[in-house]
């Protein structure tokens, strides 16, 4: 996986492939409610917390887009 550079709501931070691989490890090894989730290392567990909420919008969109999308194709078949 490549670096990801994110820049949602004016915040701007560069992950690396290796804190990308630790931050999908802690999401599968963690509960939600455990703070481990949230350390990864070299990052605060605020940018780890932004970088799954930014995670998450994204995962949003898609699936809106995916939705918008199925329901533009079922209304060319009907019509």
């Amino acid at each position: 996986m490549a670096s990801t550079s994110i820049s949602h709501s004016g915040s701007s931070s560069k992950w690396s492939a290796q804190e990308n691989k630790a931050f999908e490890r802690a999401l599968a090894v963690y509960d939600q409610d455990t703070s481990d989730r949230w350390a990864i290392g070299g990052r605060t567990p605020e940018e780890v917390k932004r970088h799954y909420d930014i995670l998450v919008e994204d995962i949003n969109t898609l699936r809106y887009v995916l939705c918008v999308s199925d329901l533009t194709t079922m209304v060319d078949i009907v019509e």
